[in-house]
C-alpha cells in the first residue's frame, strides 16, 4: 500500500513540477520557425497554454481512472493514454517556451479536480469510466480542431504538434469505445463541456 501511494504521489509531482519527456520525436522538430508578429506569438502561446493545461488534466483523469478500474485491460488502456498525454505535455510545454510564454499557474487546481473526477468515474464502473474517457477525447478533438483554425498560416510548427495530438486523441476515443464505453447522458456531456469552457477561458490568460 505504501509503495503504491509513493508511486502515485511521484506521478503527481512529475506532472506538475518537472518537465515532461517525449519518447517520440517532437512533431515540429524538422520544421522551421515561421514569421510571427508579437500579437500572433502571444495568441498562439495562449492556445498552447490551454492545450498544456488540458494535458495536465488528462494526466489526473487517467491516473484516477486507472486507480479505480476493475478490469486490468482497462487499466492498461488508461495508462497507455496517459503515456501519450505525457508526450503531449512535453510538446506543448516546449512550444510555449519557444514562443516566450509560460504554463498556467492554475495547473495544480485543475489537476486535482481531474484526479477526483477520474476516481469518481472509476468508482461508478468501468463502462461509465470508459465512456467518460471517450467523451473527453471527443471534446478535446473538437477543441483542437478549433485551435488549428485559429493558428496563423505561417505557424507550421504549432500546427504539426496539434495535428499529431488530434490524431492521438482520436485513437484514444476509438480504443475506449472498443473496450465497451457507455454513451454518457446528455446532461453529463453538457457539464463536461461547461467545465472545459471554464478551464480554457482562464488558462488562455493565466
Amino acid at each position: 500500500m505504501l509503495d503504491n501511494i509513493i508511486i502515485e504521489v511521484d506521478k503527481i509531482v512529475k506532472t506538475l513540477f518537472t518537465p515532461a519527456v517525449s519518447t517520440r520525436v517532437h512533431p515540429d522538430k524538422e520544421i522551421e520557425e515561421g514569421e510571427l508578429s508579437a500579437h500572433e506569438k502571444k495568441h498562439v502561446s495562449g492556445l498552447m497554454r490551454v492545450n498544456h493545461c488540458g494535458e495536465v488534466c488528462a494526466q489526473g483523469l487517467y491516473q484516477g481512472q486507472a486507480l479505480t478500474a476493475r478490469n486490468k485491460s482497462n487499466q492498461q488502456s488508461f495508462k497507455h493514454a496517459a503515456a501519450q498525454e505525457t508526450e503531449h505535455l512535453a510538446w506543448t510545454e516546449h512550444r510555449i517556451h519557444e514562443l516566450g510564454g509560460h504554463t498556467s499557474i492554475l495547473n495544480p487546481i485543475f489537476y486535482a479536480g481531474s484526479l477526483a473526477m477520474g476516481i469518481g468515474a472509476g468508482i461508478v464502473g468501468d463502462r461509465w469510466s470508459l465512456g467518460f474517457l471517450a467523451e473527453t477525447e471527443h471534446q478535446v478533438g473538437d477543441h483542437l480542431d478549433d485551435h488549428l483554425k485559429q493558428l496563423p498560416l505561417t505557424d507550421n510548427k504549432s500546427r504539426a504538434i496539434l495535428e499529431q495530438m488530434r490524431e492521438d486523441e482520436a485513437q484514444h476515443e476509438i480504443a475506449a469505445t472498443n473496450y465497451g464505453a457507455a454513451d454518457l447522458p446528455p446532461p453529463v456531456k453538457k457539464i463536461m463541456a461547461l467545465t472545459s469552457k471554464v478551464m480554457t477561458s482562464l488558462t488562455y490568460y493565466i
